[in-house]
């Protein structure tokens, strides 16, 4: 496996990652109103938007590399 597949394959993993703890932590928070999961929960779905982008930019980078 090159570097460019593992590097796209891991910043999938870690955007359905991001949006599995985002919402696990708005689960919990629903259940136990707890401001410590209301937080987690916000930003594991704000980084899986900023990984998105980052995906989307890394596809666009590695589109010119061989």
């Amino acid at each position: 496996m090159s570097l460019k597949t593992f590097h796209i394959f891991f910043v999938i993993v870690s955007i359905f990652l991001s949006f599995g703890v985002g919402a696990w932590g708005l689960t919990q928070y629903r259940e136990f109103q707890t401001i410590t999961e209301l937080v987690l929960g916000i930003i594991g779905v704000f980084s899986g938007f900023v990984l998105i982008f980052y995906f989307k930019s890394v596809l666009k980078k590695y589109k010119d590399v061989g």
